[in-house]
């Protein structure tokens, strides 16, 4: 194992307790691996928005992976990357979408945007802490590139609808789940690992030196790459055997548990 330059952390389910909170033992290892030259990261799913605060929270300085890997940017607002779908794809999306009925979220200009409120759409407001921007129509909120497009309803309803869409967009789209019930679908060269590799490649970093940790399916290509691939306690099962280590639990401050072992 090489001396690690950078680590990738996940936010949700991993970093962040389940109350969405950092804990004290985390932001001092995080404070730590960084006062060693290290350079640390987000690699999330979530909006630059609202992954934003918690990197100033922590003092981060390297632009966050945000978005699945679609939008790279910066805490004081410069973009290194930006790979939204295309307008007229992201159209035929929605019409594929629209007769199922389920709760969908557009993402454009680092605004959330959905049709109507719903027990879903509320919730998701909650755990993303961010404004939900209205529209009578989603095709209305469609009025340029989307970042992504996330789909909320039951586990084995997006498992089905997976298919779906593979089978009517086949490698035009990257298609993940940040979690059982989150669908997204977004640029297929928005992914975790390919902005993770970029990144890193930006600083001159080899894959080997870099450290990555996750929980979820939308994590595995970052893992993939990683020299070090940590996954959490919490992880799902395909993620654990992607790993060269389980950690703690989010709960369980498996992130600071993860630093002390391989940088500090």
């Amino acid at each position: 194992m090489q001396d690690i330059k950078l680590v990738a952390i996940d936010l949700d389910d991993t970093l962040l307790k389940n109350d969405l909170s950092i804990s004290s033992r985390t932001k001092k290892a995080i404070a730590e691996t960084i006062k060693r030259g290290i350079a640390v990261t987000f690699a999330t799913g979530r909006m630059f928005a609202s992954a934003a605060p918690f990197a100033r929270e922590l003092k981060l300085e390297l632009p966050l992976i945000t978005y699945q890997g679609a939008l790279v940017k910066y805490v004081d607002g410069r973009v290194v990357q930006h790979k939204p779908l295309a307008i007229e794809l992201a159209r035929n999306v929605i019409d594929v979408l629209l007769p199922y009925k389920y709760h969908v979220n557009l993402y454009i200009d680092d605004e959330l945007r959905m049709e109507k409120e719903s027990p879903e759409g509320k919730r998701y407001a909650a755990l993303s802490r961010v404004k939900v921007n209205f529209y009578k129509r989603l095709h209305d909120a469609l009025n340029a590139d989307p970042t992504k497009i996330l789909i909320i309803a039951k586990e084995h309803e997006l498992d089905d609808l997976a298919g779906k869409l593979h089978n009517s967009f086949m490698s035009q789209v990257n298609i993940t789940k940040s979690k059982p019930y989150f669908l997204e679908v977004a640029n297929r060269e928005a992914t975790k690992g390919q902005a993770l590799a970029q990144l890193s490649e930006n600083m001159g970093i080899g894959a080997g030196q870099v450290m990555a940790i996750g929980d979820s399916w939308n994590d595995l290509d970052m893992l993939e790459y990683a020299g070090t691939a940590v996954a959490m306690a919490n992880a799902m099962p395909e993620v654990k055997e992607a790993a060269d280590f389980i950690t703690g639990s989010n709960e369980d401050d498996g992130v600071a548990e993860a630093l002390e072992r391989f940088v500090i």
